[in-house]
């Protein structure tokens, strides 16, 4: 593993612990020339899962684009990456067990504010906000009814 404070590519593990429903591996490593610490994850591939997008559109489903989304929903908020390793992770157990192969972005979408509902509440408001495309106030106030309601 290339260190990516200097590029020396020898490194020690420290720590490793499996995180998301034991589905991968959490690595604390440190590099042998600079001491520079740094964490990595190691988890299985994917099968080829295909997204349909809303437009009819396929792709490749693409972990970071989902990660991306979430991270930008908990922004400045108590949310730790570690949680939102755990959400991602706990998406893509989902998905495994459902067997398809194709897959609506819009039921990835929803898993995704299943899993930030149960975390952080704002995180969820502002995932929402851009998932369901509020286009005035009234949008989100009966998203935080919802959230009340629960």
């Amino acid at each position: 593993m290339k260190c990516p404070y200097c590029g020396y590519e020898e490194t020690k593990v420290l720590d490793s612990r499996p995180v998301g429903n034991n589905t991968s591996i959490r690595r604390r490593r440190e590099c042998l020339k600079c001491q520079g610490r740094f964490t990595t994850y190691e988890r299985y591939e994917q099968n080829n899962i295909r997204i349909i997008k809303k437009d009819g559109r396929r792709e490749l489903y693409d972990r970071k684009k989902i990660l991306n989304g979430v991270m930008k929903a908990c922004e400045k908020r108590p949310v730790t990456n570690e949680q939102i390793e755990e959400i991602i992770d706990n998406i893509e157990e989902k998905i495994r067990k459902s067997g398809k192969s194709e897959i609506a972005s819009s039921e990835i979408g929803d898993k995704v504010m299943e899993q930030l509902k149960l975390v952080d509440q704002v995180a969820y408001v502002r995932f929402a906000s851009v998932y369901k495309e509020f286009r005035d106030l009234e949008s989100f106030l009966s998203a935080i009814k919802e959230l009340k309601k629960n």
